[in-house]
């Protein structure tokens, strides 16, 4: 009898980043696998690269169904997703089903609860709880209840970061708690490498001598962007961010209040040639679970500045700073500069830990415990 899986995100951003390795083990061990999320808001990629994705998927074999899975708590959005992934679950029999965000894990969750008394297994892995310490009250007060309840209808669910971790195994009901070390850095891709410095740095118009500070992230909020740009304003960087979002405009507007020199470039498919052609990283986040591309620039090779909170701590100890606070941010970068030696090969030998195929092993593991 042919074995099937799915997997679902909110958006095929998380897909496109996140989880092909996952499919590619699924379908390893025998597995037929098909793929929730939202294909037509497809999160931080653009649309043609979702519509690549699908056709990538499907030349994989891959079954693709676009369901509108929100990123904010849309009731009538949630109930229409519900019923979609139910009827998909109903209807295809699947022997794992692993999910992923916030949502869309709650989603999936409540889809299969029924299906779990015939032997359906369901994985879950949180990238991040919205309550963390530090956290907001409506975040816990939302949230937390939320994801306690639906632990009960879990039966693998997979933490990130150390401190989930130990909230879900103090805290929650699913049937077993596993921590892994994010979901795996291609070393063999992300690597230090100087051939596209040259090429890159051009494109952007800087000059022999000139300092690129990067960042990697979607232009919102919660990454955090501005306090950097008012953090370096009077400091001799170009700084560079890849990545799209609501506010551009916005960022530009601070830079040029602070004459801070922003390069702001959308969306890229070549962003390792971003790291090897910067001299520096600074990950600013209010919140994360295990940032991919703290993980990226750290492979590179690239010293780093970030963040002190959940997540960023378990990979860098030092250069760490309170998000808002201009003050820290211009003292670690400051630091960074005058250590970037010694801390970019610190990150080289720190990320061996995080590597694809370490995570990739525990993942094939949960799988097979799961398939038995």
């Amino acid at each position: 009898m042919e074995k099937r899986a799915l997997q679902l995100a909110s958006v095929a951003s998380m897909i496109d980043q996140f989880n092909i390795p996952n499919i590619k083990v699924l379908q390893s061990l025998g597995y037929r696998v098909d793929v929730v999320a939202n294909f037509s808001n497809p999160g931080t990629i653009t649309a043609e690269r979702s519509e690549s994705l699908k056709k990538r998927l499907n030349d994989m074999g891959v079954r693709v169904f676009d369901v509108s899975i929100p990123r904010s708590l849309n009731l009538k959005t949630i109930l229409s997703a519900y019923h979609r992934v139910k009827d998909l679950i109903n209807e295809n029999g699947y022997s794992i089903v692993h999910c992923h965000s916030p949502i869309g894990g709650v989603i999936a969750r409540m889809a299969a609860k029924h299906k779990r008394k015939e032997g359906l297994k369901v994985i879950y892995t949180a990238h991040g709880f919205h309550f963390y310490k530090g956290a907001s009250f409506m975040n816990w007060l939302i949230f937390y209840p939320i994801e306690k309840f639906c632990s009960r209808y879990t039966d693998v669910l997979i933490a990130i970061n150390k401190e989930d971790y130990k909230r879900a195994v103090d805290k929650f009901k699913a049937r077993k708690t596993v921590y892994i070390p994010g979901i795996g850095i291609d070393t063999e891709k992300f690597k230090p490498d100087s051939s596209a410095r040259e090429k890159i740095r051009n494109s952007l118009g800087v000059k022999d001598g000139q300092t690129i500070l990067l960042s990697v992230g979607e232009l919102n909020k919660n990454k955090n962007h501005e306090s950097v740009i008012r953090a370096i304003q009077g400091m001799d960087l170009i700084y560079v961010i890849v990545g799209k979002g609501d506010l551009k405009e916005k960022l530009e507007l601070v830079a040029r209040e602070n004459d801070v020199d922003l390069r702001l470039i959308g969306f890229k498919n070549d962003v390792v040639d971003y790291y090897n052609a910067a001299d520096f990283y600074i990950l600013p986040s209010i919140r994360e679970g295990l940032n991919v591309s703290l993980m990226e620039a750290m492979a590179c090779g690239l010293p780093v500045a970030c963040s002190n909170i959940r997540g960023n701590r378990d990979l860098i100890s030092d250069c760490l700073f309170y998000p808002t606070n201009i003050v820290e941010i211009k003292k670690c970068l400051t630091k960074v500069f005058e250590k970037k030696s010694d801390m970019g090969e610190n990150n080289l030998r720190t990320i061996r830990s995080f590597d694809l195929q370490t995570v990739e092993k525990k993942i094939r593991e949960i799988y097979m415990e799961c398939g038995k």
